[in-house]
């Protein structure tokens, strides 16, 4: 079975897909953090869920397996 990458050539199309990337990328961060006990405030949850910017959350992502705190999301920011 032969499959093969399709590029999305709308500026429309392209958006949502970052755009729904990013909203995966928030929802993994705040599942992460409650898996590991930690409670997430609701202003917290808004600035997660609010970035698109896809390397500022792959860096939240990564400093959720370890954080002790939410806050410490931010201190390691880019």
């Amino acid at each position: 079975m032969k499959t093969e990458t399709y590029e999305y050539l709308s500026d429309w199309a392209r958006d949502n897909i970052a755009k729904g990337r990013a909203e995966g990328q928030a929802e993994a961060i705040l599942t992460v953090l409650s898996a590991r006990g930690i409670e997430v405030s609701e202003d917290v949850s808004e600035r997660i869920r609010r970035c698109h910017d896809l390397d500022r959350l792959a860096a939240w992502l990564r400093a959720a397996a370890t954080a002790d705190s939410p806050d410490e999301l931010f201190d390691r920011e880019l």
